[in-house]
């Protein structure tokens, strides 16, 4: 009985300290493939405040680059204008290697 009782503690645990410390973030809305949902309105209004480096426009495609957030949806950052920056697509290549 003690051992069960042990084991079962144990159990719990270690299964609530892989839920704090995954990356995956359990409390975000995901889309129908299971990815975490982005706001297209935080998007446009990203590009509204900051045009694309290689058009200039507020709009519309920007070649050789992307919106990347500073701090990671999956690892508790904002869906936010605030938390976006254009990032090259060759930098957003290596970031996701470590990310």
């Amino acid at each position: 009985m003690r051992k069960s009782l042990f084991f079962l503690t144990i159990l719990f645990f270690s299964t609530s300290l892989l839920a704090v410390y995954s990356d995956y973030c359990v409390t975000c809305e995901r889309d129908s493939h299971g990815h975490i949902k982005r706001s297209l309105e935080a998007k446009k209004a990203f590009k509204r405040i900051q045009s694309c480096p290689s058009t200039g426009r507020a709009y519309g495609a920007c070649p050789g680059f992307i919106i990347d957030h500073i701090i990671p949806l999956k690892r508790g950052g904002k869906d936010d204008p605030s938390n976006m920056q254009w990032q090259t697509i060759e930098e957003s290549k290596e970031k996701d290697k470590w990310e």
